[in-house]
């Protein structure tokens, strides 16, 4: 079976639900047959409501509109819900897909969206409004968008991460700092250890 990308189409409408639709790809795929070749489409289909659920679908058929509506109607059935903090997911998490690697971390208010691509589109329409992601491996948008999706099934609240180990939510807590407060922490440490070893 061999594929023909084509330019994706920039689909954005909201239906009875509150449900966004937005295509991350199309490609025209094609089957050899007896007679030669048959062509159809495959439509890659995010859908979300903005707030807290969103979903992706894929569908096939020889139009693109009908592709494109099997895909939205199969996202529909597959929605998760996204735990979120503030804007933002509660903690660092990686998820994985075949070769795909999508690594999402938590950002401070008013840092936006920075992601690109399909990544970008499954946020959006998830409701968070404050993340960093960073794609590695391939950049199929298919495994891409499994490998985000993937990612953000492992998030949880703060609480049931806790409850989850046996612990309070402070003591689960992630603190980030940046690489000069780890410098400097560092080299504190090390003074007090050779402090120490003076002494003695």
């Amino acid at each position: 079976m061999s594929k023909e990308t084509k330019e994706p189409r920039k689909v954005d409408e909201r239906d009875n639900d509150g449900l966004q639709d937005r295509v991350v790809h199309i490609a025209r795929v094609a089957k050899v047959v007896k007679g030669g070749r048959r062509f159809s489409f495959s439509a890659l289909v995010v859908v979300g409501d903005g707030r807290e659920k969103v979903g992706f679908g894929l569908g096939k058929a020889s139009e693109v509109p009908d592709a494109i509506r099997k895909a939205s109607e199969q996202a529909k059935k597959n929605m998760t819900k996204i735990p979120m903090v503030d804007g933002t997911i509660p903690f660092d998490v990686t998820g994985k897909f075949g070769s795909a690697r999508v690594i999402m971390f938590p950002a401070k208010k008013g840092k936006g969206i920075i992601a690109g691509g399909a990544v970008r589109i499954l946020v959006e329409l998830g409701g968070v409004q404050d993340i960093i992601c960073k794609v590695h491996g391939t950049k199929n948008h298919q495994n891409v968008v499994r490998a985000a999706m993937d990612g953000l099934k492992q998030l949880m609240l703060p609480e049931q991460y806790a409850a989850y180990r046996g612990k309070v939510a402070e003591e689960t807590r992630q603190i980030r700092q940046s690489k000069a407060e780890i410098r400097r922490s560092t080299k504190v440490a090390a003074g007090k250890s050779g402090a120490a070893k003076a002494k003695k």
